[in-house]
């Protein structure tokens, strides 16, 4: 069997990295030579275009916006905030990208960006998954240290050595995906339509000829770049969720009121973390659940309707986890909410609106000095940690 009669057999393939495609052999409603598939295109056509002008739009201001209140503010400057940047670094480049490439094809049956993107577009979609996960994970390690092993003090030099450490996931997130680069290919596909061979060029993600490679390429994706760092996450924050639970008996009746601030914004940056990393699996699972599925089942494809629409929705889910991340942190973070406003001049030059616990601890003095007690500065003890402090307040 030579290559042209094997690939005449093929089903449609999926597309580079973890995303699944469907550009190739159509079912009968799809395409605009159908019966009444002409409503069918325009309507998919017009919609999930808008959707991914929305979600292009959307990430780019809030993930812009997050990146350069982290910058601007060297109050922000802290370890978890350059996680939360590294991230939207990541979203950025995503949504550049592979999002508009992935639109366009619903303007081409077939592949136009030449063999050089072809190669690139994997590697990059796959370096922005893997900064993602990779990331979370680190994020996750950092609000166990924070809140297992309190009492580990940070240097002034953990600003640095978390930049590096973003810096390593970057580099390592890259070299994973060079395999990308070195097994897709642009290939001339043979398909029908309308009961007429077809034939167009599209690109794949790895040999046509190997028929366990799409199998071990869709494993190999599930594990490294889902299962297993949810299970590194998911082991972190059981030791966090035994801590605080613990915590909250054994604490005693009276205690400072620095100390029960510190714990509520640890508390409240676990939580911020476990929200970003809830979001990841709930926008990539169903995609990688979709590849898998297509890459074991590579020659009965699946040309349902039904099927259309839940590929449509998985694509649509798994491009959104690039914008959600803002939004989470502009509902569950009072100070970045502060600075977003700001920056969208919602607050039209107004000053930015104190803390509870600032006006409280404020107040609390100003009561103090005057019944002439203790000196205000003992009021609010000095955190045992203060570099550390600074690091836990930023959100």
């Amino acid at each position: 069997m030579d290559d042209d009669d094997f690939l005449s057999d093929l089903p449609p393939a999926p597309a580079p990295g973890p995303s699944p495609n469907s550009t190739g052999e159509e079912p009968a409603w799809w395409g605009p030579s159908s019966d009444g598939g002409d409503a069918v295109y325009l309507a998919v056509r017009c919609v999930m275009t808008s959707v991914y002008i929305l979600i292009i739009t959307v990430g780019l201001l809030g993930n812009i916006t997050l990146v350069k209140i982290f910058i601007t503010n060297s109050a922000m400057r802290s370890v978890p905030n350059i996680f939360i940047s590294s991230l939207a670094a990541g979203d950025l480049l995503l949504l550049v990208t592979c999002v508009p490439v992935d639109a366009f094809r619903f303007f081409s049956e077939e592949w136009v960006f030449g063999e050089a993107a072809c190669k690139l577009i994997p590697v990059i979609q796959l370096t922005s998954v893997g900064v993602s996960v990779f990331t979370l994970t680190a994020l996750s390690a950092d609000r166990y240290k924070a809140i297992v092993n309190p009492m580990d003090i940070q240097t002034s030099s953990a600003v640095f050595w978390t930049c590096l450490k973003a810096v390593s996931i970057w580099i390592l997130s890259i070299l994973l995906a060079v395999p990308e680069a070195v097994f897709s290919q642009v290939v001339v596909m043979q398909g029908h339509r309308d009961n007429t061979n077809v034939t167009f060029v599209n690109c794949v993600p790895y040999p046509l000829s190997n028929q366990m490679h799409p199998k071990i390429h869709s494993v190999m994706i599930f594990l490294v770049y889902f299962l297993i760092p949810l299970a590194i996450i998911s082991v972190y924050y059981y030791h966090i969720a035994r801590t605080l639970i613990k915590s909250a008996h054994d604490m005693p009746g009276e205690v400072s009121e620095h100390t029960k601030r510190q714990m509520e914004t640890r508390k409240r940056l676990a939580k911020i973390v476990l929200v970003f990393v809830g979001l990841f699996a709930l926008c990539w699972f169903p995609n990688h659940v979709l590849y898998m599925y297509r890459s074991f089942n590579y020659h009965q494809m699946d040309l349902s309707l039904a099927h259309m629409v839940i590929t449509l929705l998985a694509r649509v889910l798994s491009f959104s986890s690039s914008c959600v991340n803002p939004f989470a942190l502009y509902l569950l973070s009072e100070s970045f909410r502060r600075h977003f406003n700001s920056q969208l001049r919602c607050g039209r030059g107004q000053r930015p609106e104190r803390q509870p616990s600032y006006l409280h601890s404020t107040s609390h003095i100003r009561l103090t000095s005057i019944k002439k007690a203790t000196p205000a500065a003992a009021i609010i003890p000095p955190a045992a940690n203060g570099s550390s402090n600074r690091q836990e307040v930023a959100l």
